[in-house]
């Protein structure tokens, strides 16, 4: 190709019209080098993958010379490879052209007849249809990450992205998947234009596990707002230096400075993990981080809650959550309490309507001119669906909240209790030579174990390290974020560390079920946290029986709490729904004896499970018991 070039010619960039137009200044070995005056920059192309075009105006072109002339081409002649035109009353070669001259419109390119030929015309327009096609996927987001396709979670995230600004709350069991259902959803929100803006919220510990997984899973790059971000001498709002935003909201509480920030910021769609432990109640209040919350969601367009343990903190805590959602349809907490009495008749309503029959619901119908109408037009095709519809939205809280359980999903493990009935006066050290000796006979497996307190974690390790040599991780409070997830990913590691030991703060949010064997070296008081613990294994991608040791010695507190969760609830080996209910009906149990309470605990539970399953299980009063 050198015989093509001389010095001078005007060649344009296919790829970058707005360069203007260039110069020949060399040529050789393969290359050729233009100099874009306009821009006053040089740039050297490869002649085999050169994205550029020769230059040549026809009479009736209109052109502009270096004074900024326009002038109309009367006449063109190529003079050994240079071009000369004629017009305005006189002849001037191709380097006068303004190098300003571009052909970046498309109107431009056309009338200078830089056009490509029709298989890459073809190859363009087919895929803009294509792109076209995708932008308005269904499945657009929601196919977009790299996650198992599991049909519970697709179901809720279709549900919810239908909607143009989602509110929910999330409060699949624990272990189901309620993250990646809420990423799912912000994936698809992302992409497809409704939430630009996104503020994630979360426990300290889960800030690196989410961030992770946000870009592992959904190649989105979130920034993480810390101290090392937020410190120093700050000019403006923070908060506006990122779209996507992570942020502790323990963090984002003691600094109280940066809440008028992040309150202005104007997210388009603020997610909030462990959501039960936003506290408020009649009369006194919500907590800080329940006011934080608050002030957010009166701002943002689309939010979401989750939490496997909605009920954790009671009807008021449940109440004042699903306010946060919508604060027109859940205003006053005693209309609420009273509405929920006739959750089970609503349930039992639905099971008729989808069962293609009638239902006795003139107390429904009184209440709602929607519904009325609805059941007079129960032969139109599709009017029960839009009927369970308004019967869940106007009688229940199945438009704002999504539970999947294990019960109705099924395929779940299996979990086995050991009690592990010790001998000793000193407790503590019974239990660690118990341990001791089970991580001896069981080298090849991970074993997890969670207690109530950071300081008997510490003593823990430092007792089973004097004893047995083995690897060891520990996970609690007082270490760094950084520490935290290099120890719980040194345990998920297969040459790693056999044991993890964890205080409380492992109990949520953490996934461990590359491992079968849980030992619950104290108990929790709280049903719900004791389910929590167990769903560190028990969650989706466990693939083997899980195994939970539960060691106490014989006439210790413990050995009470081990009898009563396992002969009363059932709950080593059955996932236990409604576990702060329970112990606020058990509250009011006046029984002398432990066996006595066990049997009262028994049938409680029972009572609470077909209660939970009509759909009946809110507070029966505003103070009193579940």
């Amino acid at each position: 190709m050198n015989g093509d070039f001389v010095n001078g010619q005007r060649w344009v960039s296919l790829s970058e019209p707005e360069l203007g137009l260039g110069e020949v200044r060399g040529w050789g070995a393969g290359r050729v080098e233009l100099e874009f005056g306009a821009v006053e920059e040089v740039k050297v192309y490869a002649l085999a993958t050169a994205p550029i075009l020769r230059v040549k105006f026809k009479v009736g072109d209109e052109v502009v010379v270096r004074n900024g002339e326009r002038v109309a081409v009367e006449g063109v002649e190529d003079r050994d490879g240079l071009m000369f035109y004629v017009g305005g009353g006189r002849e001037f070669g191709e380097e006068e052209l303004d190098a300003g001259m571009s052909f970046s419109k498309p109107e431009e390119r056309l009338l200078a007849g830089m056009v490509d030929d029709l298989w890459t015309c073809d190859l363009r327009v087919q895929s803009l249809f294509r792109w076209s096609e995708v932008r308005g996927a269904r499945v657009r987001g929601m196919l977009g990450g790299r996650v198992d396709l599991i049909p519970h979670q697709l179901a809720i995230v279709e549900e919810v992205c239908s909607r143009r600004s989602p509110r929910v709350l999330l409060a699949d069991e624990v272990g189901l998947g309620k993250t990646i259902e809420a990423c799912l959803i912000m994936h698809r929100l992302h992409l497809t234009g409704r939430a630009d803006r996104v503020l994630i919220l979360l426990p300290e510990s889960l800030v690196h596990q989410w961030f992770v997984e946000l870009f592992r899973r959904f190649n989105m790059m979130f920034s993480i707002y810390d101290e090392e971000r937020c410190g120093g001498d700050r000019e403006g709002n923070v908060f506006l230096e990122s779209q996507l935003v992570i942020c502790s909201i323990d963090f984002l509480v003691s600094r109280g400075e940066l809440v008028g920030d992040v309150l202005e910021a104007d997210w388009d769609l603020l997610i909030v993990d462990e959501a039960h432990h936003l506290e408020s109640s009649e009369g006194e209040g919500g907590s800080v981080e329940y006011e934080l919350v608050e002030g957010l969601a009166e701002e943002v367009k689309s939010l979401l809650l989750l939490s496997a343990t909605p009920q954790q903190l009671g009807v008021e805590g449940h109440f004042a959550r699903l306010r946060l959602l919508d604060s027109a349809r859940y205003g006053d907490l005693e209309e609420f309490v009273k509405e929920s009495r006739s959750y089970e008749e609503v349930a039992e309503a639905l099971e008729v309507i989808e069962g293609g029959g009638v239902p006795e619901v003139g107390l429904f119908a009184e209440k709602s001119k929607r519904v009325e109408e609805g059941l007079t037009r129960l032969d139109e095709e599709g009017m029960r669906e839009k009927l369970i519809g308004w019967m869940l939205d106007g009688f229940g809280t199945g438009r704002v909240m999504f539970r999947n359980t294990r019960k109705h999903l099924g395929g779940f493990p299996e979990r086995r209790g050991h009690l592990v009935r010790l001998e000793g006066e000193d407790v503590f050290l019974a239990k660690v030579s118990w341990l001791v000796e089970f991580l001896k006979k069981n080298q090849s497996q991970k074993v997890l174990l969670i207690c109530r307190e950071l300081e008997l974690v510490e003593e823990l390790a430092e007792a089973i390290l004097d004893r047995i040599d083995l690897k060891l991780g520990v996970f609690h409070e007082e270490l760094t974020l950084i520490q935290r997830d290099r120890n719980a990913a040194y345990f998920s590691e297969k040459d790693g560390a056999q044991i993890l030991l964890c205080s409380e703060i492992g109990s949520e949010g953490r996934n461990f079920q590359f491992a079968q064997h849980l030992v619950l070296f104290d108990l929790p008081g709280n049903p719900e946290l004791l389910e929590q613990r167990i769903g560190r294994l028990d969650r989706i991608g466990q693939q083997g029986t899980i195994h939970i040791y539960v060691p106490y010695v014989v006439g210790d507190r413990g050995e009470r709490y081990a009898r009563w969760y396992d002969e009363g609830l059932d709950a080593f080996e059955r996932n236990l729904p409604g576990g702060a209910m329970l112990v606020e009906r058990l509250q009011k149990v006046d029984k002398q004896s432990l066996d006595e309470f066990i049997v009262e605990s028994k049938r409680l539970r029972d009572e609470l499970e077909g209660e939970m399953e009509s759909g009946s299980f809110i507070g029966k009063d505003v103070k009193g018991a579940w």
